[in-house]
């Protein structure tokens, strides 16, 4: 093998997400991803600290787009309204992997350590939101309140969006989640 590998990275997610849906991510070694990507072990580990990170990788490019998305939303819109813009915009990188977010999915489902740190991981999105809503002058706890409900309308259109690869697109579906979210809060969707 040469020292350079074009892709490596995202060879390796490949061969992760296959190898965990084949024999569980318990099952599943660091040697036996790099064996399927065509690497060496060691460059596995250049990549990720461990075959978790594979699933949940330093630097989240959602909480990424989900701040720059709330920052392109014009200041006087409502913070709930916001929040649902900016995780509409974000939307676009999950159609842009949707085959790979569904088998992360499917793997994390399948093991309760993994889904504690999948709610880590939204928790601290909720966080973000609230921090960049803060920052444009919406008080606590509106600030929190607007950035958790949208996160829980977030849920409930990406368990839709999961589990219907055919259906509507993530962004559509998003909008679908907060206009239910809006209807039972004014008492009219129950």
């Amino acid at each position: 093998m040469g020292r350079w590998e074009p892709n490596a990275r995202g060879r390796l997610e490949q061969a992760a997400l296959e190898l965990y849906g084949e024999h569980g991510f318990d099952a599943t070694t660091a040697k036996q991803i790099a064996e399927r990507a065509g690497l060496t072990e060691r460059t596995f580990f250049r990549h990720f600290a461990d075959k978790r990170e594979v699933l949940f990788p330093h630097g989240n490019p959602l909480l990424e787009r989900l701040v720059g998305a709330l920052a392109d939303v014009p200041p006087e819109t409502a913070p709930i309204d916001a929040v649902s813009a900016a995780l509409q915009g974000a939307s676009d990188l999950f159609r842009e992997r949707g085959d790979l977010a569904r088998r992360r999915q499917a793997v994390i489902a399948a093991h309760a350590e993994l889904r504690e740190r999948e709610l880590i991981k939204l928790a601290a999105l909720a966080a973000a939101l609230a921090g960049a809503l803060r920052e444009r002058g919406v008080p606590e706890p509106a600030a929190r309140l607007a950035a958790e409900a949208g996160m829980a309308a977030f849920g409930v259109a990406f368990d839709r969006w999961i589990v219907d690869p055919e259906g509507l697109d993530l962004s559509r579906l998003v909008r679908d989640a907060f206009t239910e979210l809006k209807a039972v809060a004014s008492g009219g969707g129950l």
